[in-house]
């Protein structure tokens, strides 16, 4: 573990995204256009040290990791306790 004195930081997280479709004709969709981050961050510490504490960060951020190495997903769907099947969402 790293021990560094941050005196503050703050995180603006921007994203840009398409919402499409009808939710009453069931084509309602999503696409995403980009994500932006901007972070400041006040220290004394050494600017190398916090260079290799903002790329921890970063690595083992889940949100961002998931964006720039997008995973499967598998979904389960259970309605009053029964499993639902749903085209294109659960695995048949």
């Amino acid at each position: 573990m790293m021990k560094l004195t941050i005196k503050s930081g703050r995180c603006h997280v921007e994203g840009d995204y398409l919402l499409h479709g009808s939710v009453l004709k069931g084509t309602v969709g999503v696409r995403h256009q980009g994500f932006r981050t901007h972070l400041e961050v006040e220290s004394d510490e050494p600017r190398e040290k916090l260079a290799h504490l903002i790329r921890c960060a970063k690595g083992g951020c889940y949100a961002e990791q998931l964006i720039v190495q997008p995973v499967s997903l598998e979904s389960t769907v259970v309605v009053n306790g029964a499993p639902l099947s749903l085209e294109g969402i659960t695995k048949d």
